[in-house]
């Protein structure tokens, strides 16, 4: 009688423990229960979220590269990663089939030791050109490896295009037959467009010697105003940039904005015509 009940109560036991989903394991075909958000962000979107948004053809994933640099006085180290947030957001909604991985902040930035070009100043935190290639060559073979066909390359600083480029070219001749490439999209990075852009809507700059302008402080701004201190240069009577008036915010901000769509237009197309989609 006593081995019966035991033997029965392992029986259910091992029921249960069997039942238990595998938290490290889920289901990859388990039913998503809820809405989605409205984001083109995978790191903020759960694994089912991301899953759907492929099978319904969102199958372009964007890589863009940013960095942690020193940028005068102004603004904060991690001037490009604010930057592409908010471009990466409308280039992804101009595309419609597009989600966006998360932005690289590690790229060549100078040699370390001893150090040369940005990090001979604190905050600023460089990897070697070999390591930016690994680092992206493992992104879009995990990217490619879960369903996307077109992972497309941008970056927002000069130092990171050449290893882009060299990393697209490669994995985009490893997989040719497998029906995925890899874009590098040079024009995304149009800052002398910008500055044209600028000067035939009326801002002129006279250069003051910071690694900083006009377009990168308002597009800045348009994302986080915190990230230019715009309160605090307020407050200092500091706001200005390049002999250019940023007062008041609220117009610097709306430039942002224009100046982000004209570069997100601007990687759109180019990015269609990569892809032909």
């Amino acid at each position: 009688m006593i081995r019966t009940i035991s033997l029965a109560s392992v029986a259910v036991a091992s029921f249960f423990f069997a039942a238990t989903p595998d938290p490290i394991n889920p289901d990859p075909n388990s039913k998503r229960t809820i809405e989605g958000t409205d984001t083109v962000f995978i790191e903020d979107m759960t694994w089912m979220e991301v899953r759907d948004a492929i099978v319904d053809g969102k199958t372009t994933a964007i890589v863009a590269t940013g960095g942690v640099e020193q940028n005068g006085p102004y603004l904060v180290t991690g001037k490009h990663n604010v930057v592409l947030k908010g471009a990466t957001d409308v280039l992804a909604r101009k595309l419609g089939n597009a989600l966006v991985a998360p932005i690289v902040p590690f790229v060549p930035e100078g040699d370390i030791d001893p150090p040369t070009v940005h990090m001979k100043y604190p905050g600023t935190i460089s990897v070697t050109e070999e390591t930016f290639a690994a680092l992206l060559t493992d992104i879009c073979a995990s990217l490619r490896q879960h369903g996307f066909t077109d992972i497309v390359l941008i970056g927002d600083s000069g130092g990171n295009q050449a290893g882009m480029k060299k990393v697209a070219a490669v994995l985009s001749k490893r997989w040719q037959s497998s029906g995925s490439m890899v874009h590098y999209i040079a024009e995304y990075y149009n800052f002398p467009d910008v500055t044209k852009y600028l000067e035939e809507n009326g801002v002129k700059q006279t250069p003051e010697g910071y690694h900083d302008d006009f377009g990168m402080t308002a597009m800045m701004a348009a994302v986080d105003p915190n990230s230019v201190r715009a309160k605090q240069r307020i407050k200092a009577g500091k706001f200005r940039i390049n002999g250019v008036d940023l007062a008041p915010l609220d117009e610097t901000i709306k430039w942002g904005h224009r100046l982000i769509d004209f570069r997100a237009e601007a990687a759109a197309k180019a990015i269609r015509a990569a892809t032909k989609k």
